[in-house]
C-alpha cells in the first residue's frame, strides 16, 4: 500500500472502515489461493521439484479433476475473511493515524535529525512500524487462518468458539515473531513506497499521485517488505500451522530449519509472494481510495 496523505483525512471514520472493509473483502476472493500456495510451500519441510509441487500444493486433490483442485485453495476462508478484512481496516485506518500523530508531536525531531524531505519519509515509514507491530492483535485470526490453510487436521471438528476457549493464549503463539516481522516489513513497505514517489518519480504530495504512480511505488514497497520479513515470516509460519497442543520455540524452529534444509529455506514461498505482490496491493489499495470517498457521501 502506497502511503496515505500525511494531513487529516476528509473522510469520516465510517467511511474509512466501509471502504477498506470491502476491499479486503475482494483482495481475499481473488488472492487467497496465491496465499494458500505460499502457506503450503513455506510449511513443506522436502526438497521441492517440479513432480513433487502438485502433492505440495493441492494435497489429497493431487490427482483430482481441476475445479476441485482449485477450490482446495480456498481452505480456511472463514477465519481468512475474518482477518483479511479486519486486517485491512486496522492497515488503512492505523497508519494514517498513527502518522498524525507522530507528525503532531515528534515532527520537528525528524526534521532535525533528517531533513524535511527525509523527515516526511521517516514519519511515514516509522507510522508503518507502528501500524505493523500492533497488528499482533489479529494473531489467532492468522493463526487460524494458516492452520486451516497447512493443517487442518488440527481442528478436528471443532469450531471457532469452541477453538477459542479450549485453546486461550496459545492462539498467540509466535507472537514476538510476528512483531519482529510487521516491525521492519510495515517499515519497509511504507518506507520505500514514500522513497519511490519522493525520489524516482518526484511525487512531494502523496495525495495528488497518478495511478501508475501509485502501482509503481506499490511494488517498490511491497517487495521491499516482503523481502526483508519472509525469513520471519517462514519462522512464523512454522510455529502457527503446528497443531495446538505442540510449543515449538521459534529458535528451535530456526536451528532445525538451518540443519536440515540450508539457510535458503527462509526464503520458501518467497517467488508466488512477490509475483502476486504487486496487483494484490495494487487491486487492494485503488479499490479501497475509491471506495472511502464513494462511501464518504453518505456516511
Amino acid at each position: 500500500m502506497s502511503p496515505p496523505p500525511s494531513g487529516k483525512s476528509k473522510e469520516s471514520g465510517t467511511a474509512r472502515v466501509l471502504g477498506s472493509g470491502a476491499s479486503g473483502v475482494a483482495e481475499l476472493l481473488v488472492f487467497h489461493p496465491v496465499d494458500t500456495v505460499a502457506k503450503r510451500l513455506m510449511s513443506n519441510k522436502v526438497n521441492v521439484s517440479f513432480s513433487a509441487l502438485s502433492p505440495i500444493i493441492f494435497r489429497d486433490y493431487a490427482t483430482a479433476s481441476l475445479p476441485k483442485k482449485l477450490m482446495s485453495l480456498f481452505p480456511g476462508l472463514g477465519y481468512a475473511a475474518g482477518y483479511k478484512v479486519s486486517q485491512r481496516i486496522y492497515k488503512f485506518g492505523g497508519q494514517p493515524w498513527f502518522n498524525e500523530v507522530i507528525t503532531r508531536n515528534y515532527k520537528d525531531e525528524f526534521t532535525r535529525v533528517f531533513g524535511e524531505r527525509k523527515g516526511k519519509m521517516m514519519m511515514q515509514a516509522t507510522a508503518g512500524s507502528l501500524t505493523g507491530i500492533g497488528e499482533v492483535v489479529l494473531l489467532p485470526l492468522d493463526a487460524l487462518k494458516i492452520k486451516r490453510q497447512v493443517n487442518p487436521e488440527a481442528f478436528r471438528g471443532r469450531g471457532v468458539l469452541r477453538i477459542f476457549m479450549e485453546e486461550g493464549t496459545t492462539l498467540y503463539r509466535g507472537w514476538g515473531w510476528t512483531m519482529a516481522r510487521n516491525a521492519p516489513g510495515s517499515f519497509a513497505l511504507f518506507g520505500a513506497s514514500a522513497v519511490t514517489k519522493e525520489y524516482a518519480l518526484g511525487v512531494t504530495d502523496y495525495s495528488k499521485a497518478t495511478w501508475t504512480q501509485n502501482f509503481i511505488a506499490s511494488i517498490a514497497g511491497a517487495v521491499a517488505s516482503i523481502t526483508i520479513a519472509a525469513p520471519l515470516d517462514t519462522v512464523k509460519t512454522r510455529i502457527q500451522n503446528a497443531n495446538f497442543e505442540q510449543n515449538v520455540p521459534g529458535l528451535t524452529v530456526v536451528r532445525d530449519l538451518i540443519r536440515n534444509e540450508g539457510p535458503t529455506a527462509f526464503f520458501k514461498g518467497l517467488t508466488p509472494k512477490i509475483l502476486v505482490v504487486g496487483p494484490k496491493l495494487v487491486f487492494s489499495y485503488t479499490l479501497a481510495q475509491s471506495l472511502i470517498p464513494l462511501f464518504g457521501k453518505y456516511v
